[in-house]
C-alpha cells in the first residue's frame, strides 16, 4: 500500500472484508464453472487450502485475491453475494474515493 493512500474495503459476506487492492477478479459461479479449466482451478485451490467459504447460503460468486503470505500467493473467497452486486459496490466505493 502506498504511504498516505486511502485503503478501500469490500464486504464479501459474513465478517469478511478485503481491500480493493487485493482483488484480482470477481467471478460468477454459475457462468464460470461451466468451463472445466475453472472447475480444475477451484479444485486445485481447494486442495492447496486457498479457498475460504464466507457463505452460509447458496454461493453465487468467487473472489480471487492476492495473498503474499500464502505459498500460492492467492486466496479465493466463496460468497453468497452475486458478482454483479460486488461489482456495483466496487464502483460505488471508487466514486466515494474520488469525491
Amino acid at each position: 500500500m502506498i504511504k498516505g493512500a486511502i485503503c478501500l474495503y469490500l464486504h464479501l459476506g459474513q465478517d469478511t472484508v478485503v481491500t480493493l487492492e487485493e482483488i484480482i477478479g470477481i467471478f460468477d459461479l454459475d457462468t464460470t464453472t461451466v468451463s472445466k479449466a475453472t472447475r480444475n482451478y477451484l479444485a486445485d485451490a481447494e486442495k492447496a487450502g486457498d479457498v475460504i467459504n464466507v457463505s452460509m447460503e447458496l454461493p453465487k460468486s468467487f473472489i480471487v485475491c492476492a495473498s503474499p503470505e500464502r505459498p500460492s500467493g492467492r486466496v479465493i473467497y466463496i460468497s453468497q453475494i452475486s458478482s454483479a452486486t460486488l461489482l456495483k459496490r466496487t464502483e460505488f466505493i471508487d466514486k466515494l474515493a474520488n469525491i
